[in-house]
């Protein structure tokens, strides 16, 4: 399951193990491609947990991170930022990127 971030509950969601975070926007085409895969990682996934955030409806976040392109998934462990993945990538591609801070 992926969960609805905000500006507000960002650090908090994103404080403990390894999170992945979707930055979209609903008139995004490239983030509705990426969307499907990343709820697909969810229910694959049991050891990271998956989050998306509206950045129009959240600006601050993005903008504290620097985010100027999306999608981005911006890729947390316990609180710190380990990797940025920007565009559109496959589900495989995003799996091995996320093997590496799980294992």
């Amino acid at each position: 399951m992926v969960k609805e971030t905000t500006d507000q509950t960002f650090e908090n969601d994103t404080a403990k193990g390894v999170t992945l975070t979707d930055f979209w926007a609903t008139w995004c085409g490239p983030c509705r491609m990426q969307s499907p895969v990343v709820e697909e990682l969810a229910d694959e996934l049991d050891n990271v947990t998956f989050n998306k955030m509206d950045v129009d409806k959240n600006p601050d976040t993005p903008s504290k991170f620097g985010i100027m392109s999306i999608p981005t998934l911006l890729i947390k462990k316990n609180g710190q930022v380990v990797d940025t993945v920007v565009g559109y990538h496959p589900k495989e591609q995003l799996k091995k990127v996320l093997a590496q801070y799980t294992d």
